[in-house]
C-alpha cells in the first residue's frame, strides 16, 4: 500500500479491543492520507492504554493522549524525528483528576481535560515552549443529574474548548465544557491559577433542553455555538446573550441561549438504535461555512450549511447525509480542508474514525451541496477513536 501524492499525516488514537481490559496493544498510530483519499501504510508509533483522544500543542513539539480508564490519566509525548520517520517519546503521565477522560483542549500554556465518568474538569499548566507539564493544576467538580436515569445519573463532562474573551482579557480567556449529564455548558477562566483548584463556577454558561445530553460543540465566528445533543439527536444553536448590542457577540456575552434546534440528520437509524451525534466540526469555506457531524445509529456524516454565521443568531440548513456504511458508528472525524492542499477549489477531504467497523474512512465532500462518498477505508488492529491532523 502506498501513499498518494500530496499526502497529509494524521495521528490516530484508538480504543482497546476489550474496553474492560485496556493495555492489550492499542496505541497511537501514524497514517498518511492522499488527495484522492487513499491511505498509506499505517504505523503504530507508541503503545499506550486507551488513547481515545489526542491533542497537539501549538508548537507541534508535544502530543497529548488521554487514557480513558478509572482512574484516568493523560500522557505528554514528545514529537521526534523528521517527516516520514516521526516518532513519539513518552515524557510524563499524570492523573486526569477524574475517571474516563475523553477530551482535551490545549493552548500554549494550559491544558484542559474533560472526565466523562465523574464529570470532573481538570486544568494543567504547561511549558509554553516545550509543551511539558508544569507544576500548577486544579480540578473543578460538579453535582446534579438529568432526566435520563441511565445516561444522566450524574455529571458527565464530554468536551472542552477555548472560546474568545467574554468580559476578560487575553486570547482564549474562557473554556467551555459540555456536560452530557446535566444538560449544561459550563464556563471556566482558561487560566485559573493560582487559586482555581476545587472552585466551582456559580452559574452555567448555557442551559440546554432537558434530556438533550450536550456532547460536543463548535464555536461560530460571530460567537454563537452549535451544540450536538447526543441524547435527543438534535443540533442546538445558541446565541450569545450580551449587553443588547447585536454585534457584540461573545465578547460581551454573559452566557448563551438556545435560539434554534434542528434534527441532526434525516437518515433513519438501524432498527433498535438511537440517533446519537458524536463530534461536531466547523469548516470555513468560500462556498459557505459547513458544520459536519458524525451520527451513530444512522451511520452517516451529516452536513449542514451555516447561514449568518458571522452574526449573533445564525441558522442551520441540512444539506446532506453521507452514508458511512452499516455499523460504522462514527466516533470522531476531521475535515482536513480541500482534498488537495494546493487547491482551494474542488472537494473537501474528511477522515472518519468508524468505531463500529474498526477502521478509518476517507470521504470526499462537495462543499456546495454537502454530498459525498466514502472513497477508501483502512482497518487498524484496534478500533480508531480520534483523528488528528499532524
Amino acid at each position: 500500500m502506498t501513499s498518494a501524492p500530496a499526502s497529509r499525516p494524521l495521528w490516530i488514537g484508538t480504543f482497546p479491543a476489550d474496553p474492560q481490559a485496556p493495555g492489550q496493544g492499542e496505541g497511537v498510530w501514524r497514517v498518511d492520507v492522499g488527495a484522492d483519499g487513499r491511505f498509506g501504510e499505517p504505523r503504530l508509533v507508541v503503545e499506550l492504554e486507551a488513547p481515545t483522544f489526542l491533542a497537539l500543542h501549538p508548537s507541534g513539539r508535544a502530543l497529548y493522549a488521554v487514557t480513558e480508564a478509572d482512574p484516568g490519566s493523560v500522557t505528554a509525548l514528545e514529537v521526534e524525528g523528521a517527516e516520514g520517520t516521526t516518532g513519539l517519546r513518552r515524557v510524563r503521565t499524570v492523573p486526569s483528576g477524574g475517571s474516563s477522560p475523553c477530551h482535551v483542549a490545549v493552548a500554549d500554556d494550559v491544558l484542559w481535560l474533560a472526565n466523562y465518568g465523574d464529570g470532573n474538569v481538570t486544568w494543567l499548566a504547561l511549558d509554553a515552549e516545550t509543551g511539558g507539564f508544569g507544576q500548577a493544576s486544579g480540578t473543578f467538580r460538579a453535582e446534579g443529574s438529568g432526566p435520563d436515569p441511565e445516561r444522566q445519573d450524574g455529571p458527565h463532562a464530554h468536551f472542552a474548548a477555548f472560546v474568545p474573551p467574554s468580559g476578560r482579557t487575553g486570547a482564549g480567556a474562557d473554556v467551555l465544557v459540555c456536560d452530557l449529564g446535566l444538560d449544561v455548558v459550563r464556563r471556566y477562566p482558561a487560566r485559573p491559577w493560582p487559586d482555581g483548584a476545587g472552585a466551582t463556577p456559580a452559574e452555567a454558561a448555557a442551559q440546554l433542553p432537558p434530556g438533550s445530553g450536550p456532547r460536543h460543540l463548535a464555536v461560530l465566528p460571530g460567537g454563537a455555538l452549535v451544540v450536538a445533543g447526543e441524547l435527543d439527536g438534535r443540533l442546538h444553536v445558541l446565541a450569545p446573550e450580551g449587553t443588547g448590542d447585536a454585534g457584540a457577540g461573545a465578547d460581551a456575552a454573559a452566557g448563551w441561549a438556545v435560539t434554534a434546534s434542528v434534527p441532526v440528520c434525516v437518515t433513519e437509524p438501524a432498527e433498535g438504535s438511537p440517533v446519537q451525534p458524536s463530534h461536531v466540526q466547523l469548516t470555513r469555506h468560500p462556498a459557505g461555512d459547513l458544520v459536519t457531524v458524525g451520527v451513530r445509529g444512522s451511520d452517516v456524516l451529516a452536513v449542514h450549511r451555516v447561514h449568518g454565521g458571522d452574526g449573533p443568531a445564525p441558522t442551520l440548513e441540512h444539506l446532506a447525509d453521507v452514508p458511512l456504511g452499516q455499523g460504522a458508528f462514527p466516533r470522531h472525524h476531521a475535515v482536513l480542508g480541500p482534498a488537495s492542499p494546493d487547491q482551494e477549489e474542488g472537494p473537501l477531504l474528511a477522515v472518519v474514525a468508524r468505531q463500529g467497523t474498526g477502521d478509518l474512512a476517507s470521504v470526499l465532500l462537495d462543499p456546495a451541496t454537502g454530498r459525498g462518498d466514502v472513497v477508501a477505508g483502512l482497518a487498524l488492529a484496534t478500533p480508531p477513536a480520534c483523528v488528528l491532523e499532524a
